[in-house]
């Protein structure tokens, strides 16, 4: 049977992303969700090719408590650091015991 190999002991909360249509674009905004508690682990990034340039891109293993509300169009935040990360796949239920969850997010960061 699958056990953890980290404490959850980062707390985070679910951005719930909901799509609206306006004047035939549709857009999407997220709001605030439940808090809980996962462990994340960071193993130095993911390492790309974009237009022939060398990039890390920031990224997490996210494990906790089997979470049904958790979707793949969501953002998790961070609580601590309040950082903000993009849910890259459909989150998995590990053996589907509906015990634990584990996904992959990436960083969202701003600029231009």
């Amino acid at each position: 049977m699958y056990k953890p190999a980290q404490p959850f002991n980062v707390p985070a909360q679910v951005l719930t992303a909901t799509f609206t249509k306006v004047n035939g674009v549709t857009t999407k905004t997220f709001a605030d969700g439940e808090q809980f508690f996962c462990a994340a682990k960071s193993y130095g990034g993911t390492e790309r090719v974009v237009n022939d340039k060398y990039v890390i891109e920031d990224t997490l293993d996210i494990e906790t408590w089997f979470r049904g509300d958790i979707q793949s169009a969501d953002h998790i935040r961070l609580l601590d650091d309040g950082s903000e990360w993009e849910v890259l796949n459909t989150p998995e239920d590990i053996d589907r015991r509906h015990l634990y969850l584990k996904f992959k997010v990436r960083r969202i960061k701003g600029g231009a």
